[in-house]
């Protein structure tokens, strides 16, 4: 049986953009309330939002690969390339690589796609790695490009690309379906589509995960003409079995219903925690500003450690026995900081005696 890219319909994908047109209207929507909130807060905090948001993409996208990324690292690289902070004279390591491409992406969502754009980003990536031939070019390798399991016993060829010799022609039908298709039909259904094209083709000798998402978030800020800042490949890892999967069932057929209707929830869910993350900053900023002079080093530590944890704060709640961990302080001591956080209205208590809880009370987004 054929691969999708030996069919004659090759690269014409087919699905019913009606059936994602609701999911379209509510992400439009929901994008015009958030652009029209983000207008109203100052630049410190959209500053600390975009770096917020590109770093998490970056940590995702790369978990995803089976890559762990530093997130200090990465965050202190994703300010440097905005100029947010001095730029070190440091060796680029993986974290600075994945700033390097988010950080231009971001910059450079209005321009048409290039081949040079591409190899720009496929060089970002694999800046001074030596295990990468073709770096910062399509792949040129005579073996055939296939995705495979990783059982020693019995692999399993799940997909297997078009042949390098194909490569350039490939992605000359890629560029040009890319630029001209910019303006015309679903947004949701051209990113779905966009990812699982350049997948298909899979043109470079490793990468084509991290540069097929963010294409296509290309897309999307393209599509709005502003950046539409989410971490799509936070949502992907999330459901990393149901992503495979749902690629791997458009490997033999260009009927790609199922995925784009995937894909498409993806970006709603992507493009919500991006607000709840907004309204978390936000929230976090106020927090720490309004109760500066009223907190006792042992309760800023607490709650600075609370915010690390993102949104949700601590898996299950803060316990006095998390507070004294973290603080070193008496059970008497840290009593009472607790219940002083609740006061404060910093902290929301629930549960009793040895299942008290504490949370932050940081109310849902509100933006979209």
């Amino acid at each position: 049986m054929r691969w999708h890219w030996q069919l004659s319909s090759w690269p014409t994908f087919l699905y019913d953009s009606e059936k994602i047109a609701q999911l379209e209207r509510q992400f439009l929507l929901s994008l015009g309330g958030t652009f029209a909130y983000l207008k109203t807060i100052d630049n410190q905090e959209y500053n600390r939002f975009i770096v917020e948001i590109l770093s998490v993409e970056g940590l995702e996208s790369s978990r995803i690969e089976g890559e762990m990324l530093d997130r200090e690292s990465l965050q202190s690289s994703i300010k440097q390339a905005f100029g947010l902070q001095p730029k070190s004279k440091k060796t680029p390591d993986k974290e600075f690589r994945m700033a390097a491409l988010l950080c231009d992406v971001y910059k450079s969502f209005e321009q048409p796609l290039t081949h040079e754009m591409l190899w720009k980003w496929h060089s970002m990536l694999f800046q001074d790695t030596t295990n990468i031939e073709d770096r910062g070019k399509y792949r040129t390798h005579a073996e055939p490009m296939q995705i495979v399991s990783n059982r020693y016993d019995s692999p399993k060829v799940f997909f297997e690309a078009p042949p390098s010799e194909k490569i350039p022609e490939e992605m000359n039908a890629f560029i040009t379906w890319f630029n001209t298709t910019n303006k015309s039909g679903s947004i949701l259904g051209r990113a779905a589509i966009a990812h699982v094209y350049f997948e298909s083709i899979h043109p470079f000798e490793d990468g084509n995960g991290r540069i097929g998402r963010v294409l296509a978030e290309k897309v999307l800020s393209q599509s709005v003409g502003q950046p539409v800042l989410i971490a799509l490949s936070k949502m992907l890892e999330k459901r990393k079995k149901e992503y495979y999967g749902a690629l791997e069932k458009c490997n033999r057929t260009l009927e790609v219903q199922e995925w784009v209707e995937f894909f498409a929830q993806i970006i709603l869910q992507a493009h919500t925690d991006a607000m709840n993350l907004l309204h978390f900053l936000i929230e976090k900023s106020k927090i720490l500003n309004t109760f500066s002079e009223e907190l006792n080093p042992r309760q800023t530590k607490v709650l600075l450690r609370m915010f690390e944890e993102g949104p949700n704060g601590f898996k299950g709640g803060l316990s006095a026995e998390n507070y004294i961990s973290i603080t070193k302080a008496t059970r008497s001591t840290a009593t009472r900081d607790l219940s002083d956080l609740v006061e404060k209205a910093i902290l929301i208590k629930t549960g009793t005696l040895r299942h008290t809880r504490y949370q932050l009370n940081i109310a849902k987004n509100k933006t979209s």
